[in-house]
């Protein structure tokens, strides 16, 4: 059985900007300080950075990471690195990503999140001194298993209908 191939409606950007902030309250959340809580505005990051290259770019991951900064009373600047190196690496791999089914896009996003991650840590760790241990990492992994869900999530409202239907215009 061949899974069905869709044809993608254009995405509002008003869905993105709604994706954008989900993950951004997401963050938000008091989640205690556990390690295996991923980063969501990243995982939306690349998540439109490989599916929407020419709306969501360098300039808006810079621009959340600027408020993560703020939101997480971090450096200025550590976050905002790391989601632009992020969203110009997913925007460098984004047409061969899409060629693969979805659990082999989350093997090419799990360096990039890693990437991200050890971006954060190397500056937090050159600010404070303090190294929280490989556990720190298990972050990206999480996201990495979060990958197939948040595909299906986000790409929901661009899909049409499988068995087309002679009433509907689209």
């Amino acid at each position: 059985m061949t899974r069905p191939h869709y044809i993608l409606l254009p995405v509002s950007p008003l869905f993105i900007t709604v994706s954008l902030c989900a993950a951004f309250l997401l963050n938000l959340l008091p989640w205690g300080g556990n390690v295996a809580v991923p980063d969501f505005m990243a995982l939306v990051l690349v998540f439109w950075g490989i599916h929407q290259p020419r709306k969501v770019g360098i300039g808006v991951a810079f621009l959340m990471g600027l408020l993560m900064d703020v939101q997480n009373a971090s450096l200025l600047g550590e976050n905002a690195l790391a989601y632009t190196l992020l969203s110009y690496f997913a925007i460098m791999i984004h047409r061969r990503v899409l060629w693969f089914p979805v659990l082999t896009q989350a093997l090419h996003i799990l360096p990039l999140l890693m990437l991200t991650q050890a971006l954060q840590l190397l500056v937090s760790y050159v600010v404070s001194g303090h190294f929280p241990g490989w556990m720190y990492f298990i972050g990206s992994v999480v996201s990495v298993l979060l990958w197939p869900v948040v595909t299906w999530i986000l790409l929901a409202p661009q899909r049409r209908a499988i068995d087309r239907d002679e009433t509907r215009p689209i």
